[in-house]
Formats: structure tokens, C-alpha cells, sequence
């Protein structure tokens, strides 16, 4: 069955915004697992804009759904992975200025270090993703420095549709479906996300080597209206049908 991991960062950027201990983003994981989420997504950015340190022990040590610990691929993010050990760790790039990640990890052009950097958090028992674009250049490298699972970035498909750009949308669709193949084909693991929505997640979902999709943003968004759980859940059925 086709995984949905729920990102829950963004409970922690409204908590912040206010400084009050709530809403607490270890509530929002038990919340995920009794909707039917299979793993919680994380990212602890180098600011800590929303999720923090305590976060992440909190979620490692009290939360029963695996964590999928996303992070750049820094000498301290490196530190804190190797401490806790998630089941899986999702290499991202990272700009202090962006408001969300923009594009994919250049694997590619950085193959030597991120080879080196990768081999500890494996050793350690962590499943490591990269988190990329659909070229082939990149999939071929990940696959190249050992790497278990590509994540591919769907965040230009779902910006070309709220665009109404329909060719754009379907080329770029065409394009994640190439890079899926050929991940599965190289013995990658592929997983999908970013920008999903009741409305776009079909087509990524019909996707057959798709294995996992993380989607975060939208379901806290949503949760204003049907509360998380309820969310989640619709989600979890427009996977469904579009797998049949």
C-alpha cells in the first residue's frame, strides 16, 4: 500500500508564532497515527524557524510512527541524526531566506561529499533519502553514492496547476513519471512530495514505483477547517482511489 507520511512542522510554526507551548507538534504525531499516517516527516532547519531540538527528542522518544528526520547536509545536522538515529533522514537544500525548500538537492554536483556524508548516518541504521529533482543526471547520482530512496520534488507540477498552466503541469507530471521509472529501475526507493493537495495528489499517487508520499503544509492548512485527523484521512483516501 502506498505510505503517507505527514510533515507536522507547521504545527510548530504556528506555535511559535505566539511562543505558548501549543499547539504541540508530539500531539499532532499521536493525532497522524489514529487518522492512519505511517511515518511523521520533520524537518529541523539550521534557524529552527519551527521545529526545535525538543522537538526532535520529543518525537524521537514518544511518538510509536517513524520518523523521517528532514535536514541539510551540515557537520551539525549530521551530529544530531547520529544521536538519534530516525528511521529515515531526507538530505534537503537550504537557504536561510527561502520561505520553503526551493528545488532539489544538486546530488549530481556535489557527489564526493555528500557519498561522505551519507555513509555514517547509513552505518548508524538510518534510511537516507535525497530529496530531488526528476533529471536523470541527478537520480543516476544518487544512485551512484549509495543512497536508498530519492524523494522526487513535486512542487513545480502542483505550482503549475494552482497556475492554471495545464501544459506546463503535464510535462512536468511526464517528467516525474520518467524520473520515477528509471529510479525504480536503478533499485532506488521513490518517494514523492511537496505542495500536495486533495486536487493533485492523483496523478502522483497513480504513479506504480511511487512507494511514499510526505505531504505537510496543505494537511496542517486544512486542519483549520476539518481538524487534523479528518484531514488526513481524505488524503489517505484520494491515495487510495487513485491507486485503484
Amino acid at each position: 500500500m502506498l505510505r503517507l507520511g505527514v510533515n507536522i512542522d507547521h504545527v510548530a510554526t504556528i506555535r511559535n508564532a505566539r511562543g505558548t507551548p501549543w499547539p504541540d507538534p508530539l500531539r499532532a504525531a499521536h493525532l497522524a497515527q489514529e487518522a492512519g499516517a505511517d511515518g511523521i516527516t520533520a524537518h529541523l532547519r539550521e534557524d529552527r524557524r519551527h521545529m526545535r531540538d525538543a522537538d526532535i527528542d520529543a518525537l524521537t522518544e514518544h511518538s510509536r510512527l517513524p520518523l523521517n528526520l528532514e535536514m541539510a547536509a551540515t557537520a551539525e545536522m549530521q551530529a544530531i541524526a547520529l544521536r538519534h538515529r530516525p528511521h529515515a533522514i531526507c538530505l534537503v537544500p537550504e537557504k536561510r531566506e527561502e520561505r520553503t525548500t526551493e528545488g532539489g538537492l544538486d546530488v549530481a554536483g556535489n557527489e564526493a561529499y555528500l557519498a561522505d556524508f551519507i555513509a555514517p548516518l547509513r552505518e548508524a541504521g538510518s534510511r537516507v533519502s535525497l530529496f530531488i529533482g526528476h533529471e536523470p543526471a541527478q537520480i543516476e547520482a544518487a544512485a551512484r553514492i549509495g543512497a536508498a530512496v530519492v524523494e522526487l520534488h513535486t512542487g513545480a507540477y502542483c505550482d503549475f496547476d494552482t497556475e492554471g498552466d495545464i501544459a506546463a503541469r503535464d510535462a512536468e507530471l511526464a517528467g516525474l513519471t520518467r524520473g520515477a521509472a528509471l529510479a525504480a529501475e536503478l533499485g532506488l526507493e521513490v518517494h514523492a512530495g511537496h505542495g500536495l493537495t486533495f486536487d493533485t495528489v492523483g496523478p502522483i499517487a497513480a504513479l506504480p514505483q511511487i512507494a511514499e508520499l510526505n505531504i505537510g503544509h496543505f494537511l496542517i492548512a486544512e486542519s483549520v477547517f476539518l481538524g487534523l485527523g479528518p484531514a488526513i484521512q481524505k488524503m489517505r483516501r484520494c491515495m487510495d482511489d487513485a491507486r485503484k
